[in-house]
């Protein structure tokens, strides 16, 4: 089996020298049998024509002449032609008289065709023309049925090939060397343009290759933006665009998941140490710091979910299992798990309104994303705030509102609100040991779990006392389950 070059380079040219190739050699093959066949009628024509001139000529001479055969000799040998040999044959074959050709020098003679090459001829194509081949070319005979004093005879003219054949040979020969030589010089200049053509990309694959984990910041240059390649490199650029982001994004990921792992970590090792160390301690103290461990153990276990969390979701294998979840109830019931913390902070929980928003979703993922609002919303909530929640259904949307009477948010940060880490207040930063802030992961997790279910979640408001988060879902838009 055939297998194209591997190179581009090679392969336009093969093409090039293929498309080019074709219909030059079409268009020579043609040309030689148009070339032929003009040949021959040319010649089939000046013979036809002699034979004409030659009868009426036999003729004319029977007139004046003693016998048939008297007057054929006398017309043969006075009308001759250049290279055509003339015979008369009378009905059964028997000859005539037979002509001489004239030669090119003009007052020569050759053999030419004997008689019983010149009755094979007659007798095996009496009505059409025919070639009786030889080592120089060959003849061309026509012959022609006439009448001398009432008795049939054969008019013969055979024209030699040889000078026809030879124009064909040279002809030949030229296309046989001119085509190849052709061919050739479009295969050059072919692989010339076409590796003139690709060298902006292999100037691009060169610069691409050195563009590492490292390197994500350099991009290719774009020469001409208008074109395929220009808008190749653009492409490509956008591609490293989007791998740096995530790459960046990665890193920031990495380091703040560090960073948030380092403080409850460290106060584990802290009450570890303290607690070997003074091994005599009473059991009060022994309480305490088993109190405090246990408080940072969960925190610990609620970041480590929420990571694996975001990371399923990261990777597009977020599992939604689709279960009749009326998103009234699931509202409910985040607030009654977030009162315990409202009560602690001071902060009341109101609610506004409770639709019936029947849903198909995760149970599980739409309460973690109502009680992800609500701890937000009780955590940025002053002393004697209030935290008004709210599903509201018209059918076919479900929306679910948290508002809060926070400081609200700062404008340059309602755009990175729902980043993960990130916190629109780095004053708020939680005491070591309590839960008085957070990782910066539960808004980021709420729109994952929205998304999921085809819905929305959005920051319609953040004026200073009023806050609104509000996720939407739209029953007829529901993706189908994972």
């Amino acid at each position: 089996m055939m297998r194209w070059p591997a190179s581009l380079r090679l392969r336009l040219t093969l093409w090039f020298t293929l498309v080019l190739g074709a219909p030059l050699v079409a268009f020579g093959a043609g040309s030689y049998a148009l070339f032929a066949r003009i040949l021959h009628d040319r010649t089939d024509r000046f013979t036809g024509e002699a034979l004409t001139a030659f009868a009426r000529e036999l003729s004319a001479e029977r007139l004046i002449t003693a016998s048939p055969a008297a007057a054929a000799a006398k017309t043969v040998d006075e009308m001759r032609f250049r290279d055509l040999q003339i015979a008369v044959l009378d009905a059964e074959g028997r000859p005539l008289a037979v002509g001489r050709p004239v030669t090119e020098l003009g007052d020569g003679e050759h053999a030419g065709l004997d008689e019983a090459a010149m009755l094979r001829a007659a007798r095996a194509s009496p009505n059409a023309p025919a070639t009786l081949p030889d080592a120089a070319g060959g003849y061309r005979v026509i012959t022609r049925s006439a009448v001398l004093d009432d008795a049939p005879v054969l008019l013969v003219a055979a024209y030699p090939l040889h000078e026809m054949q030879a124009m064909l040979d040279r002809m030949r020969k030229s296309l046989l060397l001119g085509i190849p030589a052709l061919l050739l010089t479009a295969a050059l200049g072919g692989y010339f343009l076409a590796r003139r053509s690709l060298a902006p990309v292999a100037h691009m694959a060169a610069q691409a290759s050195h563009i590492s984990a490292t390197t994500l910041h350099e991009r290719l240059p774009v020469e001409t933006p208008g074109d395929e390649l220009g808008g190749l490199a653009m492409v490509i650029n956008g591609l490293l665009d989007r791998l740096d982001r995530a790459f960046q994004q990665q890193r920031r990921f990495m380091a703040d998941a560090s960073h948030e792992l380092r403080t409850p970590t460290a106060i584990l090792r802290t009450e570890a140490d303290v607690t070997l160390a003074r091994p005599t301690r009473g059991e009060d103290e022994y309480r305490a710091s088993f109190a405090v461990v246990q408080e940072v153990s969960h925190r610990l276990t609620r970041l480590v979910d929420d990571l694996f969390l975001i990371a399923r979701a990261d990777a597009g294998h977020l599992v939604v299992r689709r279960a009749p979840t009326p998103l009234d109830e699931v509202m409910l019931e985040a607030v009654r798990a977030i009162t315990p913390l409202a009560v602690q902070r001071g902060v009341h929980v109101q609610v506004d309104d409770a639709d019936e928003a029947p849903l198909q979703g995760d149970p599980d993922l739409l309460g973690r994303l109502a009680l992800n609002l609500l701890d937000n919303a009780v955590k940025h909530s002053p002393t004697g705030g209030t935290v008004r929640v709210a599903v509201r259904s018209d059918g076919s949307r479900h929306t679910l509102s948290v508002v809060d009477e926070g400081p609200g948010i700062a404008e340059e940060a309602r755009a990175r609100i729902f980043e993960r880490f990130f916190r629109a207040d780095p004053a708020r930063a939680r005491q070591e040991g309590t839960d008085q802030g957070g990782a910066g992961l539960g808004l980021a997790i709420a729109r994952h779990v929205a998304e999921a279910h085809g819905g929305t979640l959005e920051l319609s408001d953040a004026s200073p006392g009023h806050t609104e988060f509000r996720a939407t879902f739209v029953t007829s838009d529901f993706p189908p389950a994972n």
